[in-house]
């Protein structure tokens, strides 16, 4: 079978509105995502309380994580950090040229 080259720092389609989130690689255990954000924030309100944990990568632009009890994290381009399943968080800001990768995985255990 023949492979695809694709180049993840590529901006997201043009003429697109919101978010852009591709599947990149996925099994049982874990799932890749590409993540284009143009300043989206999480709705006011909602948290996200994953079953699994994450670890996200900020590739490209700035945010502003913040987790349940106002602990809030900025986040430049290269920064990573692991979220613990059920740690329940939100994005409070990003900037318009956000690029994400966010892999999703069932924690070992321990």
């Amino acid at each position: 079978m023949l492979q695809q080259v694709a180049n993840i720092l590529q901006r997201g389609s043009d003429g697109a509105t919101g978010e852009q989130v591709t599947r990149l690689l996925e099994s049982p255990g874990f799932r890749l995502e590409r993540i284009v954000s143009k300043g989206e924030a999480t709705a006011i309100g909602f948290w996200y309380d994953q079953p699994e944990a994450e670890w996200v990568l900020l590739f490209r632009g700035s945010a502003v994580l913040t987790f349940e009890g106002d602990r809030s994290l900025n986040l430049a381009s290269g920064d990573s950090l692991v979220i613990p399943a059920h740690s329940r968080h939100r994005v409070d800001s990003c900037s318009q040229d956000a690029l994400w990768l966010a892999l999703h995985y069932r924690a070992s255990e321990t």
